[in-house]
């Protein structure tokens, strides 16, 4: 891959991408001249790169030892969640008055790839594409400010995806919950469409207590 003339939030996102699929392992230590050295750049933009990620609150700066990939803490997890199972449905809710007809049939698009998935072969499609229906449904709430809140959280939730991969053997909590939140948009029912995406929350929470904790 030819990256020598990455700007820098190019390089963010690609940083950023590699912990959220934990090619950066929780708690690796990434270190700033080995970076730079990467991407054939000086350490000032990679720094940045940190500062962007440590406010996504994706590693830990340590002075004199480098930038610590921050480990999956349930605790923390818990914290989003909370947030989440609130400001998802309100999302949802918004994007069912405010959607495009576009935006609609892309959300189709994602649920008959996710229909046709197997667990086994395309849990990574699955995960991307559960990511694509939540990031059109921010960008179709018309609220900006709510959108990149729910887009930095969603960074750790995909992160966790990753790290219980084993766990998952079938693709009904990807396919149930936003299949029914898919057709309340569709009905524009602001109240079902409330219930369904915070039942998505509510489920992954579940699985995750189940299997990991």
């Amino acid at each position: 891959m030819d990256i020598v003339k990455l700007e820098t939030e190019d390089i963010y996102e690609v940083v950023r991408d590699r912990i959220i699929h934990l090619k950066y392992k929780p708690g690796q230590v990434l270190n700033e001249v080995d970076v730079a050295n990467e991407f054939e750049i000086s350490r000032t933009p990679i720094r940045r790169v940190f500062q962007m990620l440590q406010n996504d609150k994706l590693i830990n700066i340590v002075p004199r030892y480098g930038a610590q990939v921050t480990p999956v803490d349930f605790k923390e997890m818990k914290a989003i969640f909370e947030i989440t199972r609130e400001l998802d449905p309100f999302a949802a809710r918004l994007a069912t008055e405010r959607i495009t007809p576009e935006q609609l049939q892309e959300l189709d698009e994602i649920m008959a790839r996710m229909n046709a998935y197997d667990i086994n072969q395309n849990y990574q499609e699955a995960i991307d594409d559960d990511e694509r229906f939540h990031r059109i449904i921010y960008s179709s709430c018309g609220n900006a400010w709510l959108s990149d809140i729910l887009i930095s959280l969603h960074y750790h939730t995909e992160r966790l995806w990753h790290y219980a991969e084993q766990h998952f053997d079938t693709m009904d909590l990807f396919t149930d919950s936003l299949g029914k939140l898919l057709n309340a948009i569709k009905e524009k029912d602001y109240n079902k469409a409330e219930i369904h995406a915070r039942q998505h929350v509510d489920e992954f929470v579940l699985k995750i207590k189940s299997e990991l904790l």
